[in-house]
This record gives C-alpha cells, sequence and structure tokens, in this order.
C-alpha cells in the first residue's frame, strides 16, 4: 500500500510540473484595434507557446502540421482570444467577435510593425507544410472583427490575457478615423482601459493613480512623518504642507512634460537624494535645530520629491488620451489629497503618543529608527548611482542645467520678494484710526 502511494505521488509531482513547465514565462501579445464604418477590427498577434490545451497536429520529427493546423488555430482563437478579450463601446460590451482570419508566421515576421503592413501578411502566401516549425516557436496572427453602432463611439477594452503567461505584456495601438494613432504598454491585467478616454474619465483615473502613489511610497511617508512630527499649530503646519505642495508641483509639472532631464542617471540620483532628504530631517529632529526655517527645507526638498511622483507619473500618461494637462492637473490633486490623508492620521496619533510619552524622547528614537532605514536607502541607492558612467559635459546636458538653475533662482526670488512684503506688512505701523 506504501509503495503505491508513493508511486503515485511521484506520478502526480511529474505530471504537476509538467504542466507548470507548459507556461510560458514571458508572453508579448501585440495588437492594433482600428474602428472601421460597422465594425471594430482587432489584429493580433500571439506567441504560439502561450496557446495551451488545443489538439496540435504535428509531422514526424515533432514539427507543425500546417496542412492540418487550421482547426488547431481557430480553436486556440476562440478559447484564448475571443472568449477573454473584453471591447466595449460607449461602456457596452460588445458581442463575441467573428473570427476573419488565422494563420502562422516565423518569429523572424517583422509585418506587425504597422497596422497596413500587419493586415497586409494575411494576403502574402501561407508558410509551406514542409517549413520545419515547433508550435512552440511560431506565432499566431489574427484578425478579430466586432460589430458596432459608430467608428465615433468611445471603445475600452480589457485584455485579460494574463494566463497566457507567467509575465504577459500586451503591446496594443488605436488607429482613431482621423488616423491618429494611441500607443498603450499594458502588463497583466490592467483591467479596463479606455482607448480614447473622455477629460473626466481620464481626470479619474489620474486623482486615483496618484492618492495611491503616496500611499504606496514608503520613503514620502517617512519623509512627511519627519516633516511634521514637531509642529502642534495650524498655521505653521500649513506653511510646512504649502511650501512642499507647490514646490513638487513644479518639478512633477515640468518633468512630466519633458522638461527635466533624460539621462539615464538622474532617476537614480534623485531617489539617493529622498532618502538624503529623509537622513537630514531625521538629524533635524534629533539634534532640536529651529523650526523657523522648516518651510524652507520643505519647499527645497519638494522639488526633488516632485521628480519622484513624475517618474511614477510617466508610465500613466500612455492613458492620459488627448487630456495631457487635465491628466497632470488631477494626478497631483490625488497626490494632495492622499498627502491630506496621510496627515489626517499622522498628526492626531502623534499628539496622543506625545501626550502619553515624553515628546523629546519619542521624538529622538522614531528619527534614529527612521534616520537609520533612510542611511541604509541612501547607501544602496548611491550604490546603484555609482555604476553609471560619470556623465559627460555637452552643450545639451549644459543648456538644460542653466535653464533649471535660472528656473531656481527665479523661483527662489519670487519667494524672497513675498516673504519680504509680508515681512514689511507686519512691521509697518497701523494707520491712523
Amino acid at each position: 500500500m506504501v509503495r503505491i502511494l508513493l508511486i503515485a505521488a511521484v506520478l502526480l509531482g511529474g505530471a504537476t510540473g509538467a504542466r507548470a513547465h507548459d507556461i510560458p514565462d514571458q508572453v508579448r501579445v501585440q495588437a492594433f484595434v482600428k474602428p472601421e464604418g460597422r465594425v471594430l477590427r482587432v489584429v493580433a498577434r500571439v506567441p504560439l507557446k502561450a496557446m495551451r490545451d488545443v489538439d496540435v497536429p504535428q509531422r514526424s520529427g515533432g514539427f507543425l502540421d500546417l496542412a492540418r493546423a487550421e482547426r488547431a488555430l481557430h480553436d486556440a482563437t476562440q478559447i484564448w482570444l475571443a472568449q477573454e478579450m473584453e471591447l466595449y463601446e460607449n461602456d457596452a460590451r460588445l458581442t463575441s467577435p467573428r473570427i476573419v482570419d488565422v494563420r502562422v508566421s516565423l518569429e523572424s515576421d517583422r509585418s506587425f510593425e504597422s497596422y497596413e503592413s500587419a493586415l497586409a501578411n494575411f494576403s502574402a502566401p501561407r508558410l509551406q507544410n514542409s517549413t520545419e516549425l515547433y508550435w512552440s516557436q511560431g506565432l499566431m496572427d489574427v484578425i478579430l472583427e466586432y460589430p458596432i453602432a459608430s467608428a465615433a463611439s468611445q471603445f475600452a477594452i480589457r485584455p485579460r490575457l494574463e494566463r497566457l503567461g507567467i509575465r504577459v505584456q500586451t503591446v496594443l495601438k488605436l488607429i482613431l478615423p482621423d488616423g491618429s494613432i494611441r500607443a498603450f504598454d499594458l502588463h497583466g491585467d490592467p483591467g479596463v482601459v479606455q482607448l480614447d478616454p473622455r477629460w473626466h474619465q481620464a481626470a479619474a483615473t489620474f486623482v486615483r493613480s496618484g492618492f495611491l502613489h503616496i500611499l504606496s511610497g514608503p520613503d514620502h511617508l517617512l519623509f512627511l512623518l519627519l516633516l511634521v512630527a514637531p509642529f502642534r499649530r495650524l498655521l505653521p503646519l500649513a506653511a510646512i504642507v504649502t511650501a512642499f505642495t507647490a514646490a513638487h508641483s513644479i518639478t512633477l509639472a515640468c518633468a512630466a512634460l519633458g522638461l527635466g532631464p533624460g539621462a539615464l542617471w538622474f532617476p537614480v540620483l534623485i531617489e539617493v537624494l529622498i532618502a538624503a532628504s529623509i537622513l537630514y530631517m531625521a538629524l533635524e529632529n534629533v539634534l532640536h535645530v529651529s523650526l523657523t526655517r522648516r518651510w524652507m527645507l520643505a519647499g527645497a526638498f519638494g522639488l526633488v520629491h516632485g521628480f519622484a511622483f513624475a517618474y511614477g507619473l510617466t508610465e500613466l500618461l500612455q492613458f492620459a488620451g488627448s487630456h495631457l494637462v487635465t491628466s497632470l492637473f488631477a494626478f497631483n490633486v490625488g497626490v494632495e489629497a492622499g498627502q491630506l490623508a496621510v496627515l489626517c492620521v499622522f498628526v492626531p496619533v502623534l499628539d496622543f503618543l506625545f501626550r502619553k510619552i515624553p515628546e523629546r524622547w519619542l521624538m529622538t528614537v522614531m528619527s534614529l529608527f527612521v534616520g537609520h532605514t533612510a542611511w541604509h536607502w541612501m547607501t544602496e541607492r548611491f550604490e546603484n548611482l555609482s555604476k553609471f558612467p560619470f556623465p559627460a559635459i555637452d552643450g545639451p546636458s549644459v543648456a538644460s542645467l542653466i535653464r533649471w538653475v535660472m528656473g531656481l533662482l527665479v523661483l527662489a526670488f519670487a519667494v524672497w520678494l513675498a516673504l519680504s512684503r509680508s515681512a514689511r506688512r507686519k512691521s509697518s505701523p497701523p494707520g491712523p484710526s
């Protein structure tokens, strides 16, 4: 009995391993979506290795029998694409598509570089049955057509292709009726993606993204914690938060609009500076430095943190459609909403703790712990930065540096002017009553 159980366990383990190996590690899907008249056409290319659970006809040697593969190709298309992909017209899901054509291509084929060449590929001669091609080495090209009411409608897609592999990338291009192209780089299951969003849809998406970006960034949260921890009154706290918000809004907007440095080492440098900003705030709290100028530090470090926010935003701009400025503003609103939500938790909790525990002792312990974490982050990130070669000093880099220095000087002058006027108003004697 024991021997039978051992044999069964070995067989089940072997079967499980075989099924696991059948799932490809990386799958890249290419697709074009184009509304034409009363039809929404999807032209897609999928690696055949991702088409599992299909009865594949083979010739001797394990090569794909192209002469008898049409049925298997249609079954794979129906199972993995037609039944899975969800297309929407004006928020209403479209009915099942018609499979117009399916064919096999070699991995060396480059017809999917454009919509026109991908479509023309279906009119080209098919591969000869004598082609020595394994099922796991080929590509499956598909044309699907969905009936629609109008090409001017608003379309959305949920690919639902994440089961094709362990990591699935979907490179999708929407060809609008006016000929313009919207490109998307989707990973896993991105949910429902508006291919040509209205302004309010883009705004809602980016407000949510900005809010979640703050909550998912431990370095920003720790910086905020140390920044506001010493304050109890509303007015100084408001000045600190306003300075930080205004500063990071400037660099966020500039970097997202492509005005920031484009060197590969620059984002890594920003990560180092963010860790350094946390460490510096920790040291100030431990040494109990005067807080009268902390709003200036908040503004200076806010410029650095704004670049990090922009790098988080860059990957999302594909979902902005034609509403770049609206999406940028909405993302910033989401970031501010996230900051306020965090502060609404931090400030009351800190106030409660400082009532129970001596403030100086708790502030020191908390700042040392956070500073220790920031030190490790800074050293690790600096090690990554050191792997980049020293940046070359050329004309474009110098011009970009000059632009940013001039911009910062103008900003500093504006802040100084505003503070000077405010100080004069406070010092001037009141007029006669």
